[in-house]
């Protein structure tokens, strides 16, 4: 399989899921919306999304995006980008799939480095779609896209490690059936800076952990959560440190790379909806007795679309591509640059099709308004666009930096770079 030619069983999952879209997911997604609206727990899961999965799971449509075969079909990061696009048309629709953030990246972490408690205990049911689990690391004291930065502390005591801090954005962790979470902390202040942090297990029920409150994003309350957490003097268990301590950074690197791809294959469905959304108002509407589609403008917009969509979708399957050939450290490059690109194009897009649609594209009666507050926050979830821009910024310097380079176009040497 290439980048251009799809393997087979890719086009047979991505037909059955077009279809599964078609007859299942559009036509319930106001029956989604009325079922919200109508719960009094804003984070609890409607009936009509039980429903979906148990046929999704029947239709052999479950735990696409697990590599292992044992635990899902073994797609590539290839195979599985088309397929996480046609899903991301739809908010909610992943979890239909048990394809959800942030239970696909912990899933991940739990398959890799887990004891079997572990995987009895969580990813089994994780992989069934039985409960939700969240992902703490990010603090609301220190710059979190410096993951070096955590000061969750987490200090040893006989066969048990005492927690005490405060995490949030903790995607899930308000949901009542989330019941564990990832927490990265710091077990060793005086480590190398890579060395200091660890990963452990946590029940959401363990003693001295409170769930403070949802985060609202741009005012909406997200069914999924964004919890606030507070540890004081929570105990875990040795043995429930994932892979060592001392080993929180390297698990968060190997989490976050394909998190961050899967993120930008829903993002590319989202802006392919906007347009849609955007060719069909543009189509309907009349100004000045002329249809707003045939304003040059509005062409304009909608020719930008596709060209952008098209770029980006090509740069995505690029990096899905190295991350199966030469590893996710080699496509590093490839994953910041699509983690930064995939969300600033639709975004305008999804700009673009709210102007179009008038004052209606800010209302809820069209999915735009949302679709825009559930993007924006891309553009700093798993790392900022700042970050990953000075990660790209850094490996292109990198040649022009070594002590016996030439001098550069400006006259300046490299060295004299290196010694700022």
């Amino acid at each position: 399989m290439d980048l251009l030619n799809p393997s087979d069983r890719s086009e047979k999952y991505r037909a059955q899921l077009l279809d599964f879209m078609g007859v299942h997911v559009y036509p319930n997604e106001k029956v989604y919306d009325q079922q919200m609206r109508e719960s009094e727990n804003p984070h609890a899961t409607p009936p009509i999304l039980l429903e979906l999965k148990a046929k999704a799971k029947e239709a052999g449509l479950w735990n696409l995006f697990h590599p292992h075969p044992e635990w899902g079909p073994g797609l590539s990061n290839l195979e599985y980008a088309p397929l996480a696009e046609i899903m991301g048309r739809v908010v909610w629709a992943p979890e239909v799939f048990n394809c959800n953030a942030p239970d696909t990246g912990n899933m991940e972490v739990l398959t890799l480095f887990g004891t079997d408690a572990h995987k009895e205990r969580y990813l089994k049911p994780l992989l069934d779609g039985e409960i939700a689990s969240a992902f703490a690391m990010t603090e609301p004291a220190v710059a979190s896209s410096d993951a070096t930065n955590v000061e969750l502390s987490m200090v040893r005591d006989g066969d048990e490690y005492v927690l005490n801090g405060r995490k949030w954005f903790a995607s899930n962790a308000v949901r009542p059936d989330c019941k564990v979470l990832i927490v990265m902390g710091k077990t060793d202040p005086a480590a190398p800076t890579h060395r200091q942090q660890s990963m452990m297990v946590v029940p959401t029920d363990a003693p001295g952990l409170t769930i403070l409150r949802n985060l609202p994003v741009f005012g909406y309350v997200d069914r999924e959560s964004h919890g606030e957490l507070v540890f004081e003097n929570v105990r875990v268990p040795v043995e429930d440190v994932l892979k060592g301590e001392g080993e929180g950074f390297a698990i968060s690197q190997a989490r976050l790379g394909p998190g961050r791809i899967h993120h930008c294959m829903r993002t590319i469905g989202v802006a392919e909806r906007a347009l849609e959304l955007m060719c069909a108002r543009a189509s309907q509407r009349v100004t000045f007795g002329q249809p707003i589609a045939d304003r040059a403008n509005i062409q304009d917009w909608i020719a930008e679309a596709r060209i952008d969509i098209e770029m980006v979708r090509l740069l995505t399957l690029k990096a899905a591509y190295m991350m199966d050939t030469v590893g996710n450290k080699a496509a590093a490059t490839e994953i910041a640059a699509i983690k930064v690109a995939a969300p600033n194009i639709a975004l305008t897009i999804i700009d673009r099709a709210i102007q179009v649609h008038g004052g209606g594209g800010v209302t809820d009666d069209f999915p735009l308004a949302m679709a825009y507050a559930h993007i924006r926050t891309l553009r700093l979830a798993d790392g900022p666009d700042e970050v990953h821009k000075r990660a790209i910024a850094r490996r292109e310097l990198r040649p022009y930096r070594t002590a016996d380079a030439p001098e550069s176009v400006s006259g300046v040497s490299d060295q004299a770079l290196v010694s700022r």
